[in-house]
């Protein structure tokens, strides 16, 4: 597939957090040329502060489905003269991995990527760090807001203390159950075999909620169909990595691999 030099990026954003903090990315890759969005899911548009004060009596974000949310993403990159590049972070990184198979994006780039359907997440350390999500045996019209405690061991393990408190107090924002559950369905499917464009993705070494392991299963289910994919795994990357200190390595790899491949 020929390379089509595109400079416009679509940021996808994952579960629990808001879409700002895509803002250093941005800036990273407006200073290399790109042109850059980064989109807030239906009724995220505020900021952390804002959201949780929602919580837990926002009917309108409770009730958005899996379906909804990849439609919502998908209708702002046909809006681009051009298909856009997309990068997606966690379940955006599952949403990613959806428009690269529906031959929406130039190329799709999904960090710690929540896998499509059919990749099972058996490992303990996903499990531990995400059923609460579902909300299992709680009202579907409340949201859901992961607790500092769950924050730590989810996304910021590892970090000093003052680091995981400021990343939760900046970030951390309701979620839809509805949304968590429907990465267990067919809203979430890819087809594996099905040529696509070229597509990377990226996990870390420490990664409770998105483990290695289970990105490297994602990377291995997709058949050989002369697309370009590509897997890079970083050492003492968490599922903040969007956040870390390490970040502009990880963007630095990105801009190289999309400089070859899109």
């Amino acid at each position: 597939m020929e390379a089509s030099k595109t400079k416009n990026v679509v940021f996808v954003t994952g579960a629990f957090v808001v879409n700002t903090g895509w803002a250093d990315w941005q800036a990273y890759f407006e200073g290399k040329g790109y042109t850059t969005i980064a989109p807030p899911w239906p009724y995220k548009d505020g900021t952390a502060a804002e959201l949780r004060a929602r919580q837990p009596n926002d009917t309108d974000l409770a009730n958005l489905s899996l379906d909804e949310l990849v439609d919502h993403y998908a209708n702002i990159v046909k809006s681009f003269p051009e298909k856009p590049i997309v990068i997606g972070h966690s379940l955006g990184g599952l949403i990613t991995q959806i428009i690269v198979n529906r031959d929406l994006a130039a190329a799709g780039v999904a960090i710690h990527s929540v896998p499509p359907q059919g990749v099972f997440p058996y490992e303990f350390s996903f499990l531990k760090a995400g059923w609460k999500a579902l909300g299992l045996f709680t009202d579907l019209e409340e949201t859901y807001l992961m607790s500092f405690e769950d924050w730590q061991y989810a996304f910021v393990n590892e970090m000093p203390l003052a680091e995981q408190q400021k990343a939760y107090d900046e970030n951390t924002i309701p979620e839809s159950k509805k949304v968590a559950r429907g990465g267990l369905t067919s809203a979430a499917h890819v087809d594996f075999e099905k040529p696509h464009p070229p597509l990377l993705l990226t996990s870390g070494s420490i990664d409770n909620i998105i483990p290695a392991h289970l990105n490297n299963r994602n990377f291995e289910a997709y058949k050989n169909s002369g697309s370009v994919l590509d897997y890079k795994e970083f050492p003492g990357r968490n599922h903040f990595v969007v956040g870390q200190p390490t970040w502009k390595e990880d963007a630095d790899y990105i801009l190289d691999w999309l400089a070859k491949n899109a």
